[in-house]
């Protein structure tokens, strides 16, 4: 009999002895081991797989159902932004800064005509038989005077900066003084009782007053005005698009992942459940694809409605606009030329350059330029789309596509041509020497019926025809943007509602499955 030796301390213990096969069997009897056995030592370790990875079915369900719901609420808030920002771009240019930017240029035409006025009254004097009579001239000046101060009233209250205020606050007190100047002249005028022509030395030097304050300080301070909010409004039109666009980007972005992990869900819940097509799911899909595609039309359209509105309309009425001031402050320097005669010459030379700026051609004196517009303006076969003028005039050319805007831009071009040939024909009657005849061609009373006042009435009124023109596209665009983001605020968080609606429902019966 052998003895079994005790294990030593430490030692792991030892599987006892199998048992002898039983006599006459030949085999063992069968010897369970435990579940698993033992892993040899040089066997790889079992695979492991990463943590963020879930194992089960019901995991990779609601993992892939999270990144839908992920990407849906990325989807709606770059809709829900986009929208803010065309409708943000929409409310500057066409209800803060480009409303002011209209008012503060018919303050500077007003302005300009107030002077204009001013200067026609005081050359009249006491005379009766011209085309314009001194009460007309001073009625014109009193409805300038209103209109100006309702527009710089208009202005202040738009301002909605310190400078821009203190600016408006500035100006009211100049118009004040101005209107100080002006009272003087007139009394002294009305005193004198002097037929057409230069007015006394007292006169000239109240109204030299009255007209270099408006020169140096008033419309100055309009122009600052205007192009503060001009610049505003560029500055805004060139963020927001720049939004708009990169919104539109953003929405085929986040739509298309959306779609992709829609389509990822749907498939996977065929292979693990063997469902051909969930419902729920199918439907998000469509609307999600719906809602990117409208969501893609509307700031397509947004953009456009900012492009027409900053393009067509406010860039268009700004130029119009200084054109229109600034060639009735050229119609007052004429009146000036007769009125001053001390000044004549920087009369002339002013009238020139404020010309060039309405509408450019190469020349140095004022016969010159006339020539040039004469025989230019002219020409039977005139393109102005072709030609490309230069000047405030000149950028008009490429606004064809407007509805009557070309007949609308030549008819201003032709009656811009006949205010220049009589207003050459008055200069040629002064150094001739027939200052009479001059000043009664300025105001109407010429022979042949010349009127250079006259022709410039029919050149301003087609100026705002053709204003009119521009500003029922800038209103129209304007409301065709507001129009088109209206009902965005509340349908995006209702379509949001409905599509998270959808995928959960689609997935809740799956995953009850393994509840």
């Amino acid at each position: 009999m052998t003895a079994v030796q005790p294990a030593p301390p430490g030692a792991p213990p030892t599987a006892p002895p199998a048992p002898a096969p039983a006599p006459g069997t030949g085999t063992a009897p069968v010897v369970r081991r435990p579940r698993g056995g033992v892993r040899r030592p040089d066997a790889p370790p079992p695979s492991r797989r990463f943590g963020f990875v879930p194992r089960t079915v019901a995991g990779r369900v609601r993992a892939l159902t999270g990144a839908v719901l992920v990407a849906v609420v990325a989807l709606l808030a770059v809709v829900a932004v986009s929208v803010g920002n065309a409708r943000d771009g929409v409310r500057v240019i066409g209800e803060d800064a480009g409303p002011q930017v209209v008012a503060t240029g018919d303050m500077y035409f007003h302005l300009t005509n107030m002077d204009a006025q001013l200067a026609n009254a005081l050359l009249i004097g006491r005379a009766q038989d011209l085309g314009t009579r001194r009460d007309e001239a001073l009625r014109r000046f009193d409805e300038s005077r209103l209109a100006a101060g309702k527009a710089l009233l208009r202005a202040a209250k738009l301002a909605d900066e310190d400078i821009e205020d203190e600016t408006a606050r500035e100006s009211l007190n100049a118009l004040a003084r101005y209107e100080r100047l002006a009272g003087q002249a007139l009394l002294l005028d009305e005193r004198a009782n002097h037929a057409a022509g230069p007015p006394p030395a007292e006169v000239i030097a109240y109204y030299r007053q009255a007209t270099d304050l408006m020169k140096l300080d008033l419309l100055p301070k309009a122009y600052n005005l205007t192009l503060d909010n001009g610049t505003l409004v560029r500055h805004t039109y060139e963020s927001e698009r720049g939004a708009v666009m990169t919104g539109q980007v953003l929405v085929y972005v986040f739509g298309a992942v959306a779609l992709a992990l829609m389509a990822a869900l749907q498939l996977y819940l065929f292979v693990r459940f063997r469902r051909v097509l969930n419902p729920a799911l199918a439907v998000s899909a469509f609307l999600t694809l719906v809602l990117v595609g409208a969501s893609a039309v509307m700031l397509n359209g947004q953009v456009d409605h900012l492009r027409t509105a900053k393009s067509d309309g406010f860039d268009s009425l700004l130029s119009l606009s200084r054109a229109r001031a600034i060639s009735t402050s050229a119609n007052a320097d004429e009146t000036r030329f007769l009125l001053d005669p001390g000044r004549a010459d920087t009369y002339e030379q002013v009238y020139l350059s404020k010309s060039q700026s309405v509408l450019y051609r190469p020349a140095d004196n004022l016969d010159r330029y006339n020539e040039a517009i004469q025989r230019d303006l002219g020409a039977p076969d005139l393109d102005p789309q072709r030609e490309r003028f230069l000047g405030f005039l000149g950028r008009e050319a490429g606004y064809g596509a407007l509805p009557g805007q070309p007949r609308a831009y030549r008819d201003v071009l032709q009656k811009y041509r006949a205010f220049q040939q009589s207003d050459s024909r008055v200069r040629a009657l002064v150094r001739a020497g027939q200052t009479d005849r001059a000043i009664a061609a300025r105001l109407g009373g010429g022979a042949g019926g010349l009127s250079s006042d006259r022709d410039f009435t029919a050149y301003d009124a087609a100026m705002q025809r053709l204003f009119r023109i521009h500003h029922e596209a800038f209103e129209k665009a304007v409301k065709d943007g507001e129009k088109g983001t209206r009902g965005w605020n509340a349908g995006v968080p209702i379509a949001g509602l409905v599509i998270i609606g959808l995928v959960l429902a689609g997935v809740r019966p799956r995953l009850a499955e393994y509840r």
